[in-house]
């Protein structure tokens, strides 16, 4: 057999294992694809477990893919890491499509950052119609949905639990909630981040407190509540709309209905020296909490011309704009 032969078929077998090769690696990424995967406790779905599903979706993706979870209980202790983007998780069915973790921060001392039922790492990622819980005894503060991306998306969710139900992680990032319900008892929605409540249902369980705001000084903007409506559990007949985590923190309720359990005075400085410096607000609430006549003398109540300006737009405006659907 000729030299050339024999280079001649060398070369042919070399492009048939490239070819081989390429094309397993195709059919090992069978979801590198916009199309949407459906998770089923039931096995109907590609998944049974919302963590596989998360696994398979490829590192920063430019298309928007969705994780589709049908009616079930989802015991999972979930990340999403900070490589996935454009992801959207959908539930069937808000009310019946429940993730739950029930670590709470004094088991094995493990403190209320490790506590989370489901962490967000990855930007640009949206929930809807889904539950998130940390039902955790009340032993504890307990996380049930921890964020540090940016461009994050809750709509018509629920997050359930007691101390600390939401923790928004980053300071700079930006989180709307829409259409949600959230309850808790002492500090249920606390950190640094920017965040929008719009048209959502706060739910208090004890005498405690809403917020703990942790803004940090050089960001103009972080709890904003709009057309919300705070009730409470019985038992809970003297609440306070929140209180500073951190000197800056910033909290605004705006067009919100409150009720006759919250107290008078409105906010409590957590520490007396955050009456110099902490951003406590109140526009135009309705209720029978909303008088104002009370107030703290270091909370502030904003002009018809101040609220205008506070927009969506604008608070969410962070080194870019960024404007949600």
């Amino acid at each position: 057999m000729s030299h050339k032969l024999c280079s001649l078929r060398l070369i042919s077998l070399s492009l048939i294992l490239c070819s081989l090769s390429f094309n397993e690696a195709q059919a090992a990424s069978p979801y590198d694809n916009p199309d949407t995967i459906v998770v089923a406790r039931d096995g109907t779905g590609q998944f049974r477990n919302i963590d596989d599903a998360i696994e398979v979706c490829r590192a920063f993706m430019e298309y928007h893919k969705v994780i589709y979870v049908k009616k079930g209980v989802y015991k999972e202790k979930l990340v999403i890491p900070q490589w996935l983007t454009n992801i959207e998780i959908c539930g069937e069915d808000r009310d019946h499509t429940i993730i739950t973790w029930d670590d709470h921060a004094n088991i094995n001392k493990m403190g209320t950052f490790r506590t989370y039922t489901l962490k967000i790492c990855g930007s640009r990622i949206t929930l809807k119609n889904i539950t998130v819980e940390n039902n955790a005894a009340r032993l504890g503060q307990a996380v049930a949905l921890h964020t540090e991306g940016d461009r994050l998306m809750f709509v018509n969710c629920r997050f359930l639990g007691n101390q600390d139900t939401i923790y928004t992680g980053n300071a700079g990032t930006r989180l709307l909630f829409r259409q949600c319900y959230i309850e808790g008892t002492t500090d249920f929605i606390f950190g640094p981040s920017t965040a929008w409540f719009d048209d959502c249902d706060i739910y208090c369980k004890i005498n405690s407190y809403i917020t703990a705001a942790s803004t940090p000084r050089d960001v103009a903007f972080g709890y904003v509540f709009n057309r919300c409506r705070i009730t409470t559990a019985a038992e809970a007949t003297k609440v306070y709309l929140g209180r500073p985590w951190r000197d800056y923190g910033y909290t605004l309720f705006m067009n919100c209905t409150l009720p006759a359990s919250i107290r008078s005075e409105g906010w409590h400085h957590w520490q007396k020296e955050r009456e110099q410096t902490a951003r406590y607000m109140e526009y135009n609430n309705n209720g029978e909490g909303a008088s104002t006549k009370q107030r703290v003398a270091w909370s502030r109540q904003l002009t018809e011309k101040e609220a205008k300006a506070i927009t969506m737009e604008r608070v969410f405006t962070i080194n870019d704009i960024w404007q949600p659907e």
